[in-house]
């Protein structure tokens, strides 16, 4: 029945349905395996994509070649990019999705992609010889040869659901959980953890007063994730904003005796940024309220997914605790709230490649590494699939660094730091977010995705064309003189000071609150700015108006990439160099930094034992 597979993906979830279509648009034959052809690309919890730094993330996988973007787009009910009152390097940009619609989209895209192969059955474990693996295993004892294997098995590895005091196995509601491979990988010298996740209520939306609630609306013009043009809705379905109270607390709080979570029926950890609604009562006792955010889950659908909500409280506690949420007084419930607990394997057992240290070609992505959330999921899904494919090829993996992209940042904290708690992405885990905003993904990756053929050349052509045409823009403005009469009337509707001789233009556009949309109005500019799209423009504006700290940050990031360049050995023994501290030694051996930077981001790895292993490499 089969061939040898150079990849095999296991798992069609997020990370497993970008690594598939990785490998796939790269030249690899590849077969993806589920265990439900029809839960391809679903969404387990929330319809939503993006968001504080997770839409910088979604741009990212974009701007390589990836596919989410692109589905995002094509299924999204609600545009919003957050953040705009703060500087650009927080812009981020969400969206709300069709959930359905959305895993259609995504199951159409790897159905045209040539080079995927698909089985439906469960991979119960891998063939391994010689601490390489070679193919995998199925519930029906077949085995598949494949020259690597990504792992990408969500909360379903052993995966347990909790409600109230009720238990049983289960990997989403409603589905079976995966066993075997957790056994097998920790008989081969893995360590495993177990983690936990929530997921709120889905209510009946037609039950819901919308009047007692706060209206939020979608941007106008919509916007977009991809930097292709892919087509966009022409009306958008709004959200609503509501909050708990008191009494919601009081009826939530007669459920904690059966709660999982405090009688300790859970050992693993739950994400800290997204706290069950039990926990956030418990853990911020001082609040008298907490915002819940009312989202549809498609066009066609009256289903609500009840955002802030998540919980594991008994069910009837749970439609109790609603029914005092204001506009819930009447709600009906299709399914309660429930928690999932779950195996994972501790990322710093991980290469930068995403390739485990103990088997060769053996790849994890997504929550197996202990990420939370469908975008960091993606991101590694994309990076497994690139060096899953050229390590069947046997070329050199494509490691993105921390000044390059959050993905960068997301995959260096987790195989140098680790996680004990589900690991989500801020932008405050960058040091150089001022480099990685969403605007630019696309000049800063998708070279990097022609380069080694997954971004096509139309995508390169269209990223630098943006760029020539903001430096055109900018060497236009040093040049120009602008007259009084021209701006003076604009300047005043802004609070800012008018003029009173000729200015150079890049003058003006460097003052606060004056930006490209206001200088398109006056007649000269405007007639100069038209040739241009959006894209060039908000780019060339932001490159002007933070030229200095972009500079601040390049520089930094110069310095820090010089150590990126001392290659360190994989097989050394730090236990021979007695003056490094005890525990730099311990963790210096447990990660075996490729590189002296990634031996600086160690945790435990001081300025002092980076300077012993520069003296012992004679630098």
């Amino acid at each position: 029945m089969f061939k040898e597979y150079d990849v095999i993906v296991v798992g069609a979830g997020h990370a497993g349905c970008e690594a598939a279509a990785a490998a796939a648009n790269l030249g690899s034959k590849v077969l993806l395996c589920t265990m439900n052809m029809q839960t391809i690309g679903q969404m387990s919890c929330n319809p939503a994509m993006g968001g504080v730094a997770k839409g910088q993330i979604v741009r990212e996988i974009d701007a390589m070649g990836g596919y989410s973007g692109i589905v995002t787009d094509r299924s999204m009910i609600q545009f919003r990019m957050l953040n705009l009152s703060k500087g650009p390097a927080m812009w981020s940009p969400r969206a709300q999705n069709d959930r359905m619609l959305f895993a259609a989209e995504w199951r159409n895209m790897l159905e045209q992609t040539p080079n995927i192969d698909f089985w439906q059955e469960m991979v119960a474990g891998l063939v391994v010889k010689n601490n390489r693996v070679v193919g995998v295993r199925t519930s029906l004892g077949i085995e598949i040869a494949a020259k690597a294997v990504v792992l990408t098995n969500g909360t379903f590895l052993n995966g347990i659901i909790h409600i109230g005091e009720k238990q049983f196995g289960g990997g989403r509601m409603a589905e079976t959980a995966s066993t075997g491979i957790t056994a097998q990988l920790v008989g081969l010298g893995f360590e495993a953890g177990r983690m936990k996740t929530g997921t709120p209520p889905r209510v009946d939306g037609r039950s819901l007063d919308y009047t007692k609630m706060e209206v939020q609306d979608g941007d106008t013009p919509v916007g977009r994730f991809s930097f292709t043009d892919t087509q966009l809705p022409k009306q958008q379905r709004c959200c609503w904003i509501t909050y708990t109270n008191d009494k919601v607390h009081d009826l939530l709080r007669t459920g904690f005796s059966q709660s999982p979570m405090f009688a300790g029926r859970i050992k693993g950890l739950g994400p800290r940024y997204c706290p069950s609604i039990e926990d956030k009562i418990e853990r911020f006792s001082q609040r008298d309220r907490h915002q819940i955010f009312v989202e549809p889950e498609g066009w066609n659908t009256v289903e609500i997914y009840v955002n802030g909500f998540s919980t594991s409280l008994p069910e009837e506690v749970q439609y109790k605790a609603l029914q005092e949420i204001p506009g819930f007084e009447n709600v009906k419930m299709f399914r309660p709230g429930y928690a999932i607990e779950y195996d994972y394997f501790p990322p710093m057992q991980l290469k930068p490649s995403l390739e485990t240290k103990i088997v060769d070609n053996l790849f994890f992505a997504g929550q197996i590494n202990g990420t939370t959330g469908y975008e960091e999921a993606a991101c590694q899904g994309l990076m497994a699939g690139i060096n899953a494919h050229r390590n069947a090829n046997e070329l050199e993996p494509v490691i993105i660094k921390r000044h390059e992209a959050y993905i960068g940042v997301l995959i260096d904290d987790l195989i140098n730091k680790g996680t004990e708690e589900p690991y989500r992405m801020f932008t405050s885990r960058a040091e150089y977010r001022l480099l990685l905003r969403q605007d630019n993904a696309d000049l800063r990756l998708t070279p990097l995705g022609h380069a080694i053929g997954l971004a096509s050349q139309e995508r390169l052509d269209r990223a630098m064309k943006k760029k020539e045409d903001a430096a055109a823009i900018l060497k236009h403005f040093a040049d120009m003189s602008i007259n009084p009469d021209e701006i003076n009337h604009l300047l005043v509707e802004v609070d800012s000071a008018p003029i009173n001789q000729k200015v150079k233009l890049i003058n003006v556009l460097l003052r606060p609150h004056v930006d490209m949309n206001l200088l398109k109005r006056a007649d000269r500019i405007g007639a100069y700015l038209a040739q241009f799209g959006d894209d060039a423009l908000q780019h060339a504006e932001i490159e002007a108006k933070y030229e200095t700290y972009i500079q601040k940050e390049e520089e930094m990031a110069g310095k820090m990439n010089r150590l990126e360049d001392i290659r360190l050995r994989t097989d050394f023994d730090y236990r021979t160099i007695n003056s490094l501290s005890a525990e730099s030694r311990e963790k210096l051996n447990k990660v075996k930094p490729a590189t002296l930077g990634q031996a600086s981001r160690i945790s435990g790895v001081s300025p002092a034992d980076i300077s012993v292993l520069m003296v012992h490499l004679g630098r």
